[in-house]
């Protein structure tokens, strides 16, 4: 799971598509292109608030889920900030209406990494422009759920990197560095397996199913959250959004494998600057207590808030969790 700094270094956007215009209920899809060894592949990105604004704040979203899971999270960074931001909500490549890899050997953490810092200095670039209104981006903070925390982890946690700036806060939603292998057992067990729905409410059920460890979440919700997790299939059925080849890496994965890959995250972890909440599900089976209290005493000593009647991992939509999240960034 070491990084490759080679092939974040040669990471650039290349291209920039506006397709939907936000309002304050809805964000612009955009797309970058992001370099992997074979070429370039699109990756999908949805932008919140002010376009002009110098605060970025990223939220990344989970293995299996994609950039729309933060719709209820930006819209409230947004009205509540007490300055200008933008929140980007990038679908990692694979997942939602980014591109899917040739070759699914690149879906990896030093792939998507490098996906990330594409975005980044694309935005970065975007607010150089003559028409912008900052000289790039001059505040970054970072929400990374799941697989979008190991990302926030791994770019503010090396050096050398082409970040257009450290980032300030980082939120890492429900894991570290260790990882359990009874949870990657676990997602072994569903990771792309899935096939034809008859209706978005079958394909919430069938989603939740798996996902109950994301805590108490009103039907409604649910099927808001559901309602970007699908893609048209055949004969006006629905599938899910994301490549199943997405499970290749995690199927091939050993506990000999995912020993070496905790052994370079904590080292990594050691290295971040930026101030740190870290969010616990109570009752997680990926972020055990005793990681989640070593997080707190080392590297940059996170600040632990664990939350009751949750598992792997909270969906932060509730007006608690997501005032959590203000407070820590706005702080």
């Amino acid at each position: 799971m070491a990084l490759q700094k080679q092939a974040l270094l040669s990471a650039s956007p290349r291209l920039f598509l506006i397709v939907m215009t936000p309002d304050s209920h809805s964000p612009s899809l955009e797309f970058v292109a992001c370099p992997h060894p074979e070429g370039s592949h699109r990756m999908a990105f949805w932008r919140w608030g002010d376009a002009g604004a110098a605060h970025v704040v990223v939220c990344a979203h989970g293995l299996t889920r994609q950039g729309r899971d933060f719709d209820r999270l930006a819209q409230t960074l947004v009205a509540l900030s007490p300055q200008p931001v933008q929140v980007i909500c990038p679908d990692v490549v694979g997942r939602g209406q980014s591109d899917w890899l040739a070759d699914p050997s690149g879906y990896q953490i030093p792939q998507y990494a490098a996906d990330m810092l594409a975005l980044l200095g694309h935005l970065h670039q975007q607010l150089q422009a003559p028409s912008g209104r900052s000289g790039g981006i001059q505040t970054l903070d970072w929400v990374g759920t799941s697989m979008g925390g190991l990302m926030g982890m791994v770019l503010a946690g090396q050096a050398g990197l082409p970040m257009p700036v450290p980032v300030r806060r980082l939120v890492l939603n429900d894991v570290g560095p260790a990882i359990t292998w009874h949870s990657v057992q676990r997602m072994q067990s569903y990771v792309g397996q899935f096939g034809l729905y008859p209706n978005l409410d079958e394909v919430a059920a069938v989603l939740w199913r798996v996902s109950t460890g994301f805590g108490p979440v009103p039907a409604e919700v649910w099927r808001e959250l559901s309602s970007h997790m699908t893609r048209p299939a055949e004969g006006g059925q629905l599938t899910l959004h994301y490549d199943p080849a997405i499970a290749n890496n995690l199927r091939a994965l050993t506990p000999e494998m995912a020993a070496a890959g905790e052994a370079a995250l904590w080292a990594v972890y050691d290295q971040i600057q930026a101030r740190t909440l870290l969010i616990r599900g109570q009752d997680s089976d990926l972020l055990l207590p005793e990681t989640a209290t070593a997080m707190t005493q080392r590297g940059p000593k996170a600040q632990l808030e664990v939350w009751p009647d949750c598992g792997h991992a909270p969906t932060l939509t509730s007006e608690h969790q997501m005032a959590v999240v203000r407070q820590f960034l706005w702080a």
